[in-house]
């Protein structure tokens, strides 16, 4: 006989087997050796691991089950859960097995058969499973009676319906009041998860269920007590009263050994300390005295590994946010170690940041400073990042945080000095006129500077100083010999810089600005500076004063950031502490894995295998962010003198280049009313307000203006109007605004242009990049003479067209045919009521010429539903998005698919907009 592993280590079984094995596992599967048949099943558990294909021994393996040897049933039962889902039909021959044991006299044998029928994910085992999962529940052992209440959650989750026909979920809620607090905690985990899976409130917590949770809280396991403390953190009590009764049963957990328990008890005493709060100015002393008591265990976690460290750090970083006097005397504990890892260090920064003050502020830049010597140099650049985020929160103590920016720069050190002039910069902005004597030394470092962000902030502060700097042209011109190597951030504020500059000394600078006018409008390739030195060309040639109002005007002073989340995004976090929401600072729904449905021909149907983050919602530009536009060719914004007020020919509305792209008409249906918004103020369009918005009319698209003469004396009676080029070709179909009558002080009007497309005034869009929204138009009041600017975002939904319904086997054909690469991913949440009924989504979507294709609900999902639309641009661009619905919850995932990839986010963004819109 072979000799065993030493150890009795079953490492044995996963060596490679000879050729022929199935058929020698198949004989000592029938062998009458209790040791060589468990052996036998573990040899066949070990190939499986390794992703041998052994269900050809399905039966045989079966036959093992048929023991009352706990150890072999449960390697029988862990195959069988494995090949279940490959091998259904197999499956059900283990069903008389299940049943049996499931009767059986041993407890742990009962349990183990309900255990694996739950995991087992079979429809056609769910319904034999209900007998004995009913029985389970009121099973004399606990034992038994635990393990069931978790296996009606995955039922839940298979067979919803089947759950509640059955009473489990009531069954559940006796569990509740159980005499084993192990039974409790475990029904409370199971009706958390169908609350979860169901978006319903199926816990139900009563005054008498509290008190039973409350009971078992100091009984159960650790992560018992995680679940029911879980549940006591949704739970709103009655009044400051019984929020206290409650803390002062829950602040033991703060003293248990897993972090996870003392996490889930610290959820639970911020919650109800906002009902204590909302009580008055009499629970004050209550509120500091747990204030007190939070602060040690909290500071515990910092002992830990480092893993459980950077977990609490997360949580500690909104805990802070939300109740900054828990660790306002601990922020020593969050002074960082030799040997922290980084990602310990960056979140301990951040903390020490957030707990900052004038007490505490001379500490805490020593200890910066020390920080700032480190080798690691992204945590160099954090630490002297937080001391000039210190000054610009701290304002007595700036000038402290400023010498000792000061002293690190005099080290030469090339990321310190690059660091310190990028938070300089934000401290000038924070103090204006204040610190300003620092520039010489800062002057004097400018060799050391290569990184862009760097030179753009050390090109502002000899900007917007050049007054104080006497070589200041000279400095700028050492930046303007390799102007166009430099990054555009660096070109812009080079730009922006050398204007301010000559407005300020233009008898020695009249050349050098010129030069760089000339480099930006007519070297460049980036709209965004090009566009930029237009307007900087056209003010200076037009109205130097008006030039100096825009340029040198006052900038608004940064505020402080440290507690820069949002109060209701902050309150979310904070219900969500001890969860992944805490450690991605977001909430779930912005990161949670759903299931990526498909069409397919049996009618939208699902396919299980594909899966996908669900991705975060892009950032588009201030829509009156003239600087942030894709469009380039200032020239066509900006040259006013050449128009004719008599010109009402439409520019080049028949091209056919453009007609290809973006031409076509559509139906003549009832336009649905353009979305207005302010594009333009009384103060930079002489005593004149502007609304624009876009929709579509008959096929053709309109610009909306609604005109209001706030204080100008001269009536608004003609306007020359022109587009700047853009992502949609579109150029004024009349260049002529005629108000009649014309508009008084006080008055106001509505004008319509219509806009029609003209090849030359396309913008390509860059490759990999979203095709901007922003449309940018140039104003000239005929009557006054003056020009001014705005832009706004182009609503997209204006562009598409009335034959924009598919037939559903086009759709889905499409829909297949569609890179996965070319899809697209948002949650919209705080729907109106409207938005979340997919009957009056499809009516308001139809007014847009968005059609519904198909719908259907969510197999496994109850209250769940997907809805199928399609749309069509003039121009032939089809776009598909598949829309998600939950029964009772205000939000809507969206999935849009489209070979127009780079409009794709613009028709995302349309039906996100009209998803908000009541």
């Amino acid at each position: 006989m072979a000799p065993k592993d030493q150890g009795g280590s079953d490492s044995r079984f996963f060596t490679t087997q000879k050729k022929g094995e199935l058929h020698e596992l198949r004989t000592e599967l029938h062998s009458t050796d209790r040791t060589t048949k468990v052996d036998a099943v573990k040899k066949v558990i070990a190939s499986m691991t390794v992703g041998k294909d052994v269900s050809g021994l399905f039966t045989d393996v079966l036959n093992c089950a048929q023991t009352g040897n706990i150890e072999l049933k449960k390697l029988v039962y862990l195959y069988l859960i494995n090949y279940a889902k490959s091998q259904p039909e197999l499956t059900l021959l283990a069903v008389n097995t299940f049943v049996k044991d499931a009767n059986d006299r041993n407890p742990l044998i009962r349990a183990l058969a309900v255990r694996t029928m739950g995991c087992i994910r079979v429809d056609r085992i769910t319904e034999y499973l209900c007998e004995p999962l009913g029985r389970a529940l009121r099973d004399d052992d606990p034992y038994v009676r635990k393990t069931a209440a978790v296996c009606v959650a995955k039922l839940y989750d298979i067979a919803p319906e089947l759950v509640q026909e059955r009473g489990f979920i009531e069954t559940l809620h006796d569990l509740i009041s159980d005499s084993n607090p192990s039974v409790v905690a475990n029904g409370v985990a199971a009706l958390s998860e169908i609350a979860e899976t169901s978006g319903r409130d199926v816990m139900k917590i009563s005054a008498s269920v509290l008190q039973k949770l409350l009971a078992a809280l100091n009984e159960c396991t650790e992560w018992g007590q995680v679940f029911i403390l879980d549940s006591l953190a949704k739970y709103v009590p009655g009044d400051a009263r019984e929020a206290e009764g409650i803390i002062e049963r829950v602040t033991p957990r703060l003293q248990h050994a897993n972090s996870a328990v003392v996490m889930s008890a610290v959820k639970v005493i911020l919650s109800y300390m906002d009902v204590m709060a909302a009580g008055g100015g009499a629970n004050a002393e209550n509120i500091r005295a747990l204030t007190r008591k939070l602060a040690p265990p909290l500071v515990t976690l910092l002992n830990s590994e480092p893993e459980i460290q950077y977990v609490a750090l997360r949580n500690i970083n909104l805990i802070v946010q939300k109740r900054p006097s828990i660790l306002e005397n601990e922020i020593k504990v969050f002074f960082c170690k030799y040997n922290d890892p980084i990602y310990v260090k960056m979140e301990k920064l951040e903390i020490i940041i957030k707990l900052v003050s004038e007490k505490n502020i001379d500490q805490v830049l020593l200890e910066l400073k020390e920080y700032a010597t480190e080798v690691d140099v992204d945590f160099v650049r954090k630490s002297v990042s937080a001391i000039g985020r210190c000054a610009v929160k701290l304002e007595r103590a700036a000038e402290r945080c400023i010498g000792v920016l000061l002293e690190l720069i005099q080290t030469k050190v090339n990321y310190v000095v690059q660091e310190s002039v990028i938070v300089i910069k934000d401290i000038f902005r924070r103090y204006p006129n204040r610190y300003e004597s620092i520039i010489a030394t800062l002057c004097d470092n400018l060799d050391t500077l290569d990184e862009p962000q760097a030179k753009a902030s050390m090109i502002w502060i000899i900007g917007e100083y050049a007054e104080r700097i006497d070589n200041a042209d000279e400095l700028l011109e050492t930046f303007l010999e390799t102007f166009e190597e430099e990054d555009p951030t660096v070109q812009l504020q080079l730009l922006t810089a050398t204007v301010k500059c000559f407005l300020k000394n233009p008898e020695e600078t009249q050349d050098m600005v010129q030069r760089v006018l000339d480099l930006a409008t007519e070297e460049s390739d980036n709209p965004d500076l090009r566009d930029r030195g237009f307007i900087y060309w056209r003010l200076l040639s037009t109205d130097p004063e008006a030039a100096k109002l825009v340029v040198l005007g006052d900038k608004p002073v940064i505020e402080d950031d440290t507690f820069r989340l949002e109060p209701n995004l902050l309150n979310v976090l904070v219900g969500q502490i001890a969860t992944l929401s805490s450690i991605y600072h977001k909430p779930p729904e912005a990161f949670v894995v759903r299931a990526k449905r498909s069409p397919t021909s049996d009618g939208m149907g699902m396919d299980d295998d594909e899966e996908d983050i669900e991705g975060e919602e892009e950032d588009y530009e201030d829509e009156n962010d003239v600087n942030n536009g894709g469009g380039g060719g200032g020239g066509d914004l900006l040259d006013m003198g050449g128009l004719s007020v008599n010109d009402n020919t439409p520019s080049s509305a028949n091209d056919g280049g453009m007609s290809d792209l973006f031409g076509g008409g559509g139906g003549a249906a009832a336009a649905p009313e353009a979305r207005m918004s302010k594009v333009c103020t009384p103060e930079k369009s002489g005593g004149i307000e502007l609304w624009a918005g876009f929709r579509q009319v008959g096929g053709a698209v309109k610009l909306e203006l609604d005109i209001r003469n706030i204080s100008s004396n001269v009536p608004v009676s003609n306007l020359a109007i022109q587009l700047n080029k853009n992502a949609f070709g579109f150029s004024p179909g009349s260049q002529q605004v005629i108000c009649n009558p014309p508009i008084p002080m006080g008055g106001s009007g509505k004008q319509t242009v219509e806009l029609v497309n003209n090849p030359n005034m396309l913008v390509q869009v860059p490759a990999g990049q979203p095709a901007s929204p922003q449309i940018q138009v140039a104003v000239k009041n005929m009557a006054t003479g003056l020009v001014f600017y705005f832009a706004a975002n182009f609503a997209f939904e204006a562009l598409f067209s009335s034959d924009g319904a598919l037939e559903r086997t086009a759709f889905i054909e499409s829909w297949k045919s569609i890179d996965d690469q070319k899809e697209l991913f948002s949650t919209v949440s705080d729907l109106p009521p409207s938005s979340t009924d997919i009957d009056q989504v499809a009516a308001k979507f139809q007014g847009y010429n968005i059609f519904l294709i198909a719908r259907r609900p969510v197999p496994n999902a109850v209250g769940q539903e997907v809805a199928y639309f399609s749309m069509k641009t003039t121009t032939g661009m089809i776009f598909m998005a598949e829309l998600t619905f939950k029964q009772g919850v205000n939000a809507a995932k969206v999935c849009l698919k489209t070979e127009n990839i780079a409009y794709g986010v613009q028709a995302k963004v349309a039906l996100e907009t009209l998803l908000r819109s009541p």
